[in-house]
């Protein structure tokens, strides 16, 4: 169940893996690699920064079109 409390401006780990296009395991490889942070809910419910999942998603684009 995802929080319906959610700071304007950030995405839940479901919503980032949606958007990346991945699973929910790779939502935590890419955490565990540096690749990208969480900034804020708890330790179940991981929010992420909306602007930092648009920057990687565009970096994973343009490395695939390279």
């Amino acid at each position: 169940m995802e929080s319906q409390l959610i700071r304007p401006g950030h995405l839940t780990a479901h919503q980032t893996a949606a958007t990346l296009g991945i699973t929910l395991g790779g939502v935590r490889k890419l955490v565990q690699r540096g690749q990208l942070t969480h900034s804020g809910g708890t330790p179940n419910q991981r929010w992420y920064a909306a602007e930092d999942v648009t920057a990687l998603l565009v970096k994973r684009q343009s490395s695939k079109a390279a």
